[in-house]
């Protein structure tokens, strides 16, 4: 029986406070359902999940371990969001704390290291292997939209749910790599976004990686109850405030776990 996304759509037509939003959901039995699904969005901190990946693809080929060890140095540190920028130069952290970091409390800092281990050309590729051909990591995270000069980190929601499903489907790295990240994406400490409603009572799970910056309000994950999954990507951006972009994504999600019969 195909799912009733009436909800979803009634949702985004309430939205009359010059909202842009880009919604990518996938179904417990892989019915799809999007709005603006191919519009780029800034990824703010969603390209996270991308970065991740690859590490763990340089874990598989045995180019890196997890816990091999990165000294933090005070050149390291970069604005926005995270702890380390707050921390001591000479820290000696593994490359599974920095994935922690990045994806837990979005750490920036963490993710810039990351990201010169991996190589910003590599994370590219893997994203156009995974068929995220309309978003881009296009620089290292600052803290701030892309000014002029730069190129902007950019998202669609098809190009996330997209990689969600390669996780869940174990085909983004091994069987072992893909299950290691979705317990990661389980670790976010933020729950005013996809978590919001999730049913806290035995059965359900959830996880996510969010994105904020400026007008911007993100988030990407999943909700597993006893009746399926559903897996999700918000893209939310001019909201008034931060506050309201999270509330966007709380009710598009509930609304998603609502039409799927995946939570009540």
């Amino acid at each position: 029986m195909r799912i009733d996304w009436t909800p979803l759509e009634q949702l985004i037509d309430r939205l009359d406070d010059g909202i842009d939003v880009g919604v990518g959901v996938i179904g417990p039995d892989g019915e799809r359902w999007a709005h603006n699904p191919d519009r780029q969005f800034p990824s703010a901190s969603t390209v996270k999940i991308p970065i991740m990946i690859e590490v763990y693809r340089m874990v598989d080929r045995g180019q890196v371990a997890l816990d091999d060890t990165h000294v933090l140095t005070r050149a390291e540190k970069s604005p926005g969001s995270g702890v380390l920028r707050h921390l001591h130069a000479g820290l000696a952290l593994s490359v599974a704390d920095l994935l922690y970091l990045m994806m837990s409390i979005s750490d920036n800092t963490a993710t810039n290291i990351l990201i010169d281990l991996a190589g910003m050309e590599r994370i590219n590729a893997t994203m156009r292997e995974l068929g995220m051909t309309n978003s881009v990591l296009g620089r290292p995270m600052r803290g701030r939209l892309a000014i002029e000069g730069e190129q902007e980190n950019l998202a669609t929601p098809d190009d996330y749910t997209r990689v969600l499903d390669a996780l869940f489907r174990h085909e983004a790295a091994s069987a072992a790599s893909c299950e290691a990240m979705i317990a990661t994406l389980e670790r976010q400490q933020n729950r005013r976004r996809i978590g919001r409603h999730v049913p806290t009572t035995k059965g359900y799970r959830w996880g996510s990686k969010t994105g904020t910056n400026e007008g911007v309000a993100n988030d990407v994950g999943f909700v597993a109850g006893p009746d399926g999954r559903i897996l999700i990507a918000v893209f939310c951006r001019g909201a008034a405030d931060e506050v309201r972009g999270e509330q966007v994504i709380a009710d598009l999600a509930r609304a998603a776990m609502r039409a799927t019969g995946v939570a009540r």
